[in-house]
């Protein structure tokens, strides 16, 4: 028999939220609409939509309480599946403090491989747990929002939510305001 993947979808200021556990261990944020496909390991499992999962309740509700303004890091068991560079860039992105955002320079010069940034960027794309390990607060060098898997309204939200600011040397006013005054509203 198949390894079991369970899997929930929830409703959060940033529309729908698909959240799947496999193990135990949540392994899977995706949002609605998203064209990206699953994680290759997980496509050989059942999926199985989740009543009652001790791991999806508790990442529903410590993103409830995220969305709320009331938790700014995450305690949840994790499954990260990926290549060994893909993991440490993922590493990196849980280490960036809530209500900061950095550049994807920097972001490569904190896994020690400064001159990858094109690759750090991709493997940041392929984030399985956005918003966990939050790569939206990843942005451009002269600080515009660039690629997020949710969108950049989403992403604008995201750092909004969290009053980010912009990373050391980022040009002023270059955060695409545009983006950040629709940010309060529902997306």
């Amino acid at each position: 028999m198949p390894a079991m993947t369970h899997h929930v979808t929830i409703d959060s200021p940033i529309g729908p939220l698909l959240l799947a556990a496999a193990h135990e261990q949540l392994c899977l944020i995706q949002f609605s609409g998203e064209r990206r496909p699953h994680l290759p390991p997980l496509q050989s499992q059942r999926l199985e939509r989740a009543t009652d999962h001790p791991t999806l309740g508790e990442a529903q509700r410590q993103l409830q309480e995220y969305f709320a303004g009331e938790r700014q890091q995450f305690a949840l068991p994790l499954l990260l599946v990926g290549t060994p560079f893909q993991q440490q860039v993922w590493q990196a992105l849980a280490s960036i403090p809530y209500g900061e955002a950095i550049s994807y320079a920097e972001l490569a010069q904190r896994v020690g491989r400064p001159t990858a940034v094109r690759a750090v960027g991709a493997a940041n794309g392929r984030n399985p747990l956005p918003i966990v390990l939050p790569c939206h607060r990843v942005i451009g060098a002269d600080g515009a929002l660039t690629g997020f898997s949710g969108g950049l309204a989403c992403k604008a939200y995201l750092l909004w939510l969290e009053g980010s600011s912009a990373p050391s040397g980022a040009a002023q006013g270059s955060r695409q305001p545009d983006l950040f005054a629709a940010a309060p509203a529902r997306l």
